[in-house]
């Protein structure tokens, strides 16, 4: 029997393959899931992705549909239709090719286009999901590339804090058009540490100010135009001992009250090896809404997430503060059915210029 409350709870895990098994749903039906991420093992043509996602809604209509589909080599969709994207990495680089001594930089011509190029890519991500039911993508990466982080890599914009800012930007406007929240990520930067926090713990030895004069720029500039954060499985021990995740100075005192940030914190998988020194999945959890989280992600592990629907406590107090921001992630438009789309104006428009400038095919 499908959940009747519509206050989407804390948790946001996945599904085991092509279609809901009855321990999927058992576990999306709990009260404390509040979103479903979706991976590539979920995907085989957008028929099959459509009724996976309807299936997920009859049983939650208010769980938010998610998935980490960015571009380049982190995009979960890529046959039957969709526009492979390209890395973010060629939009900073298509930005370079402006004149050095351009002092009007954001005014130049391949500036320009490049920002264009970043809504097109913003509308046609999000347009193309929308049509098969999928809410929301966990883009865009505003890490800094240093040339240290290969996790990080050609998925960042750019070195310069100010190409990230106008490119992100740029890309939210896209995904605003097609009814698409977006989140940045990943809080306040994982472009210094080298170590990838899928299988190690990185450590970023800098200072605060040098953080927050460069990496964190992005995010004190986007400003109100963020809906959404996920913050680094990422150690800064000038500034505290715990990952961003699970930091209060981080999520609270830097990312709520000095940058002014009223949107969805999300943490990162609470399976990677980044989260371990939070202790257990469900220490990690409770650390992590403890520190400013909404939502917790539980990745590849559905007998941790099993765990987590059954021994994490949360306050009725900080269920229902998450819910409220949790519920301005869904779509209020009606997603544009996927035949409609390929005549829409927008749509032809964006891929259009993708095409010219060689960024798909």
């Amino acid at each position: 029997m499908a959940v009747s409350t519509h206050q989407p709870g804390p948790i946001t895990l996945d599904v085991i393959g092509l279609e809901l098994t009855p321990d999927d749903c058992r576990r999306i039906e709990h009260p404390l899931t509040g979103g479903v991420i979706l991976f590539a093992r979920n995907f085989s043509n957008r028929k099959q992705l459509t009724a996976l996602t309807a299936s997920i809604k009859a049983l939650r209509p208010d769980v938010l549909i998610s998935i980490d589909h960015e571009g380049g080599r982190v995009q979960r969709c890529r046959a039957d239709g969709f526009t492979h994207l390209p890395a973010m990495r060629k939009l900073g680089e298509l930005w370079m090719q402006a004149p050095k001594k351009n002092k009007a930089a954001f005014a130049s011509e391949p500036a320009i286009a490049a920002m264009t190029a970043a809504t097109a890519c913003g509308y046609i991500l999000a347009a193309e999901l929308r049509a098969c039911g999928v809410d929301f993508s966990f883009t865009p990466v505003l890490d800094l590339d240093f040339g240290r982080s290969g996790v990080i890599g050609d998925r960042s914009f750019s070195s310069d804090p100010q190409i990230v800012y106008a490119l992100a930007k740029s890309l939210n406007a896209g995904l605003q058009l097609a009814g698409m929240a977006n989140c940045g990520k990943h809080f306040p930067g994982h472009g210094w540490a080298e170590a990838d926090s899928h299988v190690a713990i990185p450590v970023d030895e800098r200072s605060l100010s040098a953080i927050l004069k460069c990496d964190a720029k992005p995010y004190e500039w986007l400003d109100l135009s963020l809906a959404a954060v996920m913050p680094a499985h990422v150690i800064y021990p000038k500034v505290d001992s715990h990952p961003a995740g699970f930091s209060k100075t981080w999520l609270q005192t830097i990312l709520r009250q000095q940058l002014a940030f009223d949107g969805v914190i999300f943490s990162d998988d609470l399976s990677m090896e980044g989260a371990s020194v939070a202790g257990n999945v469900v220490k990690g959890a409770d650390l992590a809404l403890s520190a400013g989280c909404d939502a917790v992600l539980i990745c590849n592990r559905p007998d941790l997430a099993d765990q987590l629907i059954n021994d994490l406590k949360v306050s009725k107090e900080k269920l229902k503060e998450s819910a409220i921001r949790l519920n301005r992630l869904m779509p209020t438009s009606v997603a544009i059915a996927w035949t409609e789309l390929q005549g829409e104006a927008q749509y032809q428009r964006s891929k259009a210029h993708l095409k010219q400038l060689h960024l798909i095919k």
